[in-house]
């Protein structure tokens, strides 16, 4: 991207005075530009737009700092103050910014973005770096006149080793794999030849265990139940939506809990609590291994009005508003499942979905339709017999090609497993190389709770994984298949009653 100040030296008198502004009125940063140094207290203009627990995680300065906060109590809008401060203050330092996704990272250096504007700063150059167009980004890069930068990766041991940076890691405890990216990144912040730097650990809880388990540890042994003796003592800030309510911020609480539906979901995300644990479904590198150029994210309308020559499976997830629907199409070629679309409705009616459904289920060998909540009554439309696809039910000697699929536990529990399974190698599943379908399969997790699991992913704007749902339900489809054969009924005999002749059964 090309630089947006094309003159670092024209912009330093603009860049000492916002220097200036920083470190005036008690706001001092230690010995400016010394290695190994961070920033201590808060600017004016930080102090007239936070909150009053986001001031205290602001002010902390200790070097090792972990906050354990509610959702949307502006985590990251207060730590990338710091980072942008960090940045501009002290001249040739790194700041990595880490988070648990390629959305999540963009998204953080935004705020980023947004408070080197509010300091009237400027940015040298914006880079971002991707092996190909599409492929999971490598590291998105602020670049400030003094030489300083703010680099935003995803939160994988690959991608945060070798840095020497102060550490900003947003959400920790959904990182793919938390315990092996804090070994990764430590040696990096703790050598002291190129001097010591801050670490930021930043986070919803995400149980006790799995993901969840070394910033649930950090925040454990240094708040919760402080263990004696500590070489290396976090400073721990723990932050309930109650508290942050208290403290100026204006939401409706009960709104938000009437909402979720969830109470052990509303107890860990909002009020703090640590469950039993959550592990993603689908990490980054098992996602990898199914990229194709070749298998395809849209395709022409023309192809579903003729007959494809090879098998075609359709996983669809039902949205009405608040999610869109999704109709995985995969087509079975060699052995080899190879997606054909992923297709995305969003704000249509039923009656528009059923249409442009209607013409992917006639090409279809089988359907597996989410047949839950408000997919029920287009399920039952599309299996009315005069529809012409009719309903796959074996246990009902049903044989036509739509399985009406209602979303329990139990099933949630056969369909989850078994997507994995056909990502593991080899392989023998092919999806786009596309950054909305990556992190939409990325964001499913499986999650404990008192020794029970289940399947579930975050609400975003974009649905809450409903692409990895209707991959799974088609996935489910593909495997439905099963060749039919005739068996006679017991003790059937070719000289039996015509009644016996007649009960010869066809077997799903």
């Amino acid at each position: 991207m090309p630089s947006r100040n094309s003159s670092p030296k024209k912009n330093e008198p603009r860049r000492a005075a916002t220097v200036e502004r920083l470190q005036s009125t008690g706001d001092q940063a230690r010995s400016r530009g010394a290695p190994g140094t961070f920033l201590k207290g808060v600017s004016r203009i930080a102090k007239k737009l936070m909150l009053a627990y986001q001031l205290g995680w602001r002010a902390d300065d200790s070097r090792w700092k972990a906050v354990c906060a509610a959702r949307q109590t502006g985590k990251d809008f207060t730590h990338m103050d710091e980072a942008v401060c960090l940045a501009n203050v002290i001249d040739k330092t790194d700041v990595l910014v880490a988070a648990p996704s390629e959305r999540q990272s963009l998204e953080t250096l935004q705020k980023a973005k947004e408070w080197t504007e509010a300091y009237e700063m400027e940015i040298a150059d914006i880079q971002e770096d991707r092996d190909a167009p599409g492929a999971l980004i490598k590291s998105s890069i602020i670049t400030y006149p003094n030489g300083s930068r703010i680099i935003a990766v995803p939160g994988r041991p690959d991608t945060v080793r070798g840095f020497c940076a102060h550490l900003f890691a947003t959400e920790f405890a959904f990182f793919d794999d938390p315990a092996a990216t804090w070994k990764a990144v430590l040696p990096s912040v703790t050598n002291p030849l190129k001097g010591l730097k801050c670490v930021r650990l930043y986070s919803t809880p995400n149980g006790k265990s799995g993901q969840g388990q070394k910033f649930y540890e950090i925040i454990d042994q240094n708040l919760l139940n402080p263990v004696p003796g500590r070489k290396q003592r976090w400073s721990c800030h723990l932050t309930t939506i109650f508290d942050a309510v208290k403290q100026g911020l204006k939401i409706d609480i009960e709104e938000i809990r009437e909402a979720m539906d969830d109470e052990e979901g509303f107890a860990q995300e909002f009020n703090c609590e640590f469950l039993d644990g959550s592990n993603v479904l689908l990490p980054y590198d098992l996602i990898a291994l199914a990229e194709s150029a070749e298998a395809t994210e849209f395709c022409e309308p023309s192809r579903w009005t003729s007959r494809a020559s090879s098998p075609i499976y359709l996983g669809i997830d039902f949205g009405r508003s608040n999610d869109p629907t999704v109709c995985w199409a995969v087509e079975s070629i060699g052995g080899i499942f190879w997606t054909r679309e992923v297709l995305v409705l969003k704000g249509m009616s039923s009656p528009q979905q059923q249409e442009i459904l209607s013409a992917r289920i006639r090409q279809a060998t089988r359907v597996c339709f989410d047949y839950t909540g408000p997919g029920i009554g287009l399920g039952d439309y599309l299996v009315r017999p005069e529809a012409g696809h009719g309903e796959f039910d074996p246990a009902k000697h049903k044989l036509g090609k739509i399985e009406l699929c209602t979303f329990t536990l139990g099933f949630k529990r056969e369909i989850f497993p078994k997507l994995r399974r056909a990502f593991e190698g080899p392989t023998k599943l092919r999806i786009p190389v596309s950054v909305a379908v990556r992190e939409d399969l990325h964001a499913m997790a499986q999650i404990v709770r008192n020794g029970e699991y289940n399947y579930a992913a975050p609400r975003t704007a974009e649905g809450h994984s409903d692409r990895c749902t209707a991959l799974a339900l088609a996935v489910r489809a593909a495997g439905s298949e099963a060749p039919f054969h005739f068996q006679s009924i017991k003790n059937f005999t070719r000289g039996g009653t015509k009644e016996d002749r007649f009960n010869r059964r066809v077997i799903a």
